[in-house]
């Protein structure tokens, strides 16, 4: 989606760094319109480098391409964060003395504000009679929050958190094809202890996963996430009031949760990635090597987890598997994928070439997506946001058909 976010002259501009990073991390196409005051509290090289676009305040700049209005015509949806008192006053106006006022004049895409101003300017007539005549006009507002302003006091007036924003950003974007639905989806990698210090793992970091129950929630479903081992730092990602997480560690764990978790969901992803062995045997203390020689561990193989919930599933509901692959060719990639769909008996399968620096640990993702002939139904790379998207598509796609 292609997203302008302008920005205006406020101390709150610093947070919306981090807004950007938010959009541009979900795959979004992002174009920073800063105000010249807000260049006096963020520069232009921070807003390029975060952006990966040219940044400018003029409409005397790019005339060629009539860059004043294009902009906005292009938007999918325009942000204005921080949203001083000014800035709501002149966007209330119609004033277009600058790029970001020919901007919002020129866009039809929904327009999302986060006022930032100190408690007296927020309650002040002039502030709260602008504010409503922009919701008459369809504008979509979030906060402000109450809280610890500039300057030390405190009240109304601070702007949402990025966070916030980007979870109403997403809203106002995603497709609410998944309202009412149910949906577990599992993330990560599982761990199998062999002491209280060693276990057999793998790499994934439940990105793609986390992107999934993200994006599930976007669109409308309600989402339990059973994460496996996943840092914090990725896990923040899926914070939704939509979403729901529980914890599992081993694929013992995993099965138990994803049983609970799929119970009564309309559909099950599972996109954690499974330990396929475990030790026979697990050591209350660490192996070490003063025990003398070196160890061997039996292993024996963990119960297949898709199987189960396949066996187990309800009417209509759809289970969606995930294959990671390292094929000789693209051929023996879908080769593989057809042959694990029919084995699993999965109604979609997910698969993707994986490799030292490819899949697993990466920010980016590339996908083929089997419907339930085996065909492929769908293709995507790029962010795991955007790639949870097209996944989503062939989900809703296959409801769709299954219904008609």
């Amino acid at each position: 989606m292609n997203i302008v976010v302008s920005v205006t002259g406020g101390i709150a501009a610093y947070k919306t760094v981090h807004l950007v990073r938010l959009l541009t991390k979900a795959g979004h196409e992002v174009t920073v319109v800063p105000t010249e005051d807000a260049l006096r509290f963020v520069g232009t090289p921070t807003w390029e480098a975060i952006s990966r676009h040219p940044v400018t305040t003029s409409v005397h700049d790019d005339v060629a391409k009539v860059r004043h209005v294009a902009l906005g015509q292009a938007a999918d949806l325009v942000i204005v964060a921080p949203a001083t008192a000014n800035s709501i006053a002149k966007m209330t106006a119609g004033l277009a003395d600058d790029l970001f006022g020919t901007t919002l004049l020129a866009t039809e895409a929904p327009v999302l504000i986060a006022p930032a101003m100190h408690a007296e300017m927020w309650r002040h007539p002039a502030t709260r009679a602008n504010i409503e005549t922009l919701r008459g006009r369809g504008v979509h507002i979030v906060g402000p929050a109450d809280g610890e302003l500039a300057g030390g006091d405190s009240g109304p007036g601070r702007m949402s958190e990025p966070e916030e924003i980007f979870a109403a950003a997403q809203a106002l974007l995603a497709p609410r094809d998944l309202e009412g639905l149910r949906v577990a989806v599992s993330a990560g990698g599982t761990r199998e202890p062999i002491d209280p210090v060693r276990f057999l793992g793998n790499r994934s970091s439940g990105r793609q996963g986390v992107a999934l129950a993200a994006e599930a929630a976007a669109r409308g479903a309600s989402v339990v996430l059973v994460a496996t081992n996943i840092a914090g730092d990725v896990l923040a990602d899926a914070r939704h009031p939509s979403v729901r997480i529980v914890t599992a560690g081993s694929a013992a764990e995993l099965a138990d949760a994803m049983a609970d978790a799929a119970a009564d969901a309309d559909v099950v992803i599972m996109a954690a990635a499974v330990a396929d062995y475990r030790p026979v045997a697990v050591s209350d203390r660490k192996l070490t090597k003063e025990s003398g020689g070196i160890p061997s561990i039996e292993l024996v193989e963990n119960a297949d987890i898709v199987a189960s919930l396949v066996a187990a599933r309800r009417p209509g509901q759809l289970i969606v598997g995930f294959a990671a692959e390292t094929p000789e060719d693209q051929d023996e990639l879908i080769a593989r994928a057809r042959r694990k769909q029919q084995r699993k008996g999965v109604d979609l399968l997910v698969v993707n070439e994986v490799g030292w620096e490819r899949g697993f640990e990466s920010a980016d993702n590339a996908v083929h997506v089997l419907g339930p002939d085996g065909a492929i139904a769908g293709e995507a790379s790029g962010t795991k946001r955007a790639v949870a998207s097209a996944v989503w598509d062939a989900v809703s796609d296959t409801l769709s058909s299954d219904r008609t």
